[in-house]
């Protein structure tokens, strides 16, 4: 049995990666469980209506791979358009959200998942869906993260909708604070874990998904949940010091911008972090986050256009800085695996598909990962994505998963932890403690440096996991969030941080 470090958003999935780690599991296992319980129990935040990463690290040191899971464009035979409107709310400094039926993606988590499963896991299929099932039939108590943004949108996107009004709402009309028990999703999960991502693409759940979307106005049809695939990718590689990073490469965007400014940072902080170490960083921002607004989210072959701009930075280096809602899992084992996971259902359509008790996901109307607008792209279509699952090794044979949820600050909490870690000096923990900075609007004219002075859940919630050299393992949850972490280990020692 491999010793295995966890580092989860919450006690129940961290508890269902140490129980899958206990049962022989190995990283990939422990993080697909305990990444299976958030959809459950991160309400508002993530669902079995989601897409995802998983970016993995084998144990035999061959190079990472990342499993696509994201969303689709679906509408394949529907006639697009229509079945949404848009709800303004304070939200992660303001936002504008699109949702209704009109605004759910083809879901891909749970294909990535099992596929994942098949070329890396250990342990049956079953055990891991099992603690999802438990959480969902005996019921949770909401996250700090799900009540925080809850609290912004509870009424105009989680109250429309009956059975979701019912689920998150008390009888006074307030968001629920005792036990959510959800039979209907438990339900789901047995299907799941019987007939596997098939039960969510041509079985009965799809048949239920797919006829409430279409009755309500959307454009979710049977073709487009049948027809999706998920993608294995080589992992987009970054250096920095003695580490060799694996990260989310294109059609997601995320993996791009963790790159670029990991080669940008050029060592920074060396020691402690200095006033000139956060100006570099937010000028590493700017130029990354910039290009990406003005170039990479408008990009018709993202990955031509993705690998000029990490030739541009290895070319010209500090030259080019002059130019123009989520769960994470990370786990590591002393095999030497590392698995980084991490999922989305967008900010929430509001509904909930009849007879599944699933959350369906608004990935068509989240505005800032869509710029060519409300069903743009041809169906079939990956949309864009900030998300970017890591897994690095060291020269020395250590190996670290790290991820974080956050939107457009995802990329920036990943970068500046690995900054302290790797360049810094700081141990794990520390590094993800640390204060953060973000450039928001990079390069236009409403640009914001946003510098932390309390810690806040705006500035993403990182998890990471280390096994060292010597077999020691580490786990680090951000306070940030209700991040819990567990180390499994057999006779070799382990350590927190």
């Amino acid at each position: 049995m491999p010793d295995v470090a966890i580092a989860a958003p919450n006690e129940a999935a961290a508890d269902a990666g140490q129980r899958i780690a206990l049962a022989g599991g190995n990283a990939v296992d422990a993080a697909l469980a305990a990444s299976l319980v958030t959809m459950v129990n991160e309400v508002g935040l993530v669902s079995l209506s989601s897409g995802g990463f998983i970016t993995v690290q084998p144990p035999d040191g061959s190079p990472p791979q990342t499993v696509d899971g994201w969303m689709d464009m679906p509408g394949r035979g529907q006639a697009l358009g229509g079945g949404t409107w848009d709800v303004d709310t304070e939200y992660g400094g303001g936002v504008t959200i699109t949702i209704g039926a009109g605004s759910v993606a083809t879901h891909g988590s749970i294909a990535a998942f099992e596929e994942a499963h098949r070329r890396w896991g250990s342990i049956p299929w079953r055990e891991l869906v099992t603690p999802a099932i438990e959480v969902a039939r005996t019921g949770f108590r909401m996250s700090a993260a799900s009540r925080y943004y809850l609290e912004h949108v509870h009424e105009a996107i989680f109250g429309w909708d009956e059975e979701s009004r019912a689920a998150v709402h008390d009888a006074d009309g307030a968001i629920d604070s005792g036990q959510l028990v959800l039979p209907d999703l438990a339900a789901s999960l047995e299907l799941i874990a019987a007939d596997g991502a098939a039960a969510l693409h041509t079985g009965e759940l799809a048949r239920l998904i797919s006829a409430d979307v279409i009755r309500r106005g959307g454009i979710l049809g049977p073709e487009d949940l049948a027809d999706y695939r998920p993608v294995v990718r080589p992992s987009l590689v970054a250096r920095a010091g003695d580490w060799t990073f694996g990260t989310n490469p294109p059609p997601s965007v995320g993996g791009v911008c963790v790159a670029a400014m990991l080669r940008l940072l050029d060592g920074r902080p060396r020691g402690p972090w200095e006033p000139e170490d956060v100006q570099h960083v937010i000028d590493v921002q700017r130029a990354v986050l910039g290009h990406r607004l003005s170039v990479l989210d408008h990009a018709d072959d993202l990955e031509r256009d993705a690998a000029a701009f990490l030739d541009l930075v290895d070319r010209d280096d500090v030259g080019a800085l002059e130019s123009g809602s989520t769960a994470h899992v990370s786990a590591t084992d002393s095999d030497g695996g590392a698995c980084a996971v991490t999922v989305s259902s967008g900010y929430g359509s509001g509904m909930i598909a009849r007879g599944t008790g699933i959350w369906l996901n608004n990935c068509l109307g989240e505005q800032e990962l869509n710029p060519r607008g409300l069903h743009g792209l041809a169906p079939g279509t990956r949309l864009l994505s900030n998300m970017a699952p890591t897994v690095g090794q060291h020269v020395d044979g250590s190996a670290i998963a790290i991820g974080s949820p956050g939107a457009d600050r995802i990329t920036t909490a990943i970068v500046q932890v690995l900054a302290g870690f790797v360049n810094g000096g700081l141990g794990l923990q520390d590094a993800v403690d640390h204060r953060r900075v973000h450039v928001h609007r990079a390069g236009r004219p409403d640009e914001v440096v946003r510098t932390e002075t309390d810690l806040t859940m705006y500035y993403g919630g990182v998890g990471a996991t280390l096994r060292r050299h010597d077999g020691r393992l580490v786990a680090a949850a951000d306070p940030r969030r209700d991040g819990a972490v567990r180390l499994v280990h057999g006779p070799t020692p382990a350590t927190t941080a």
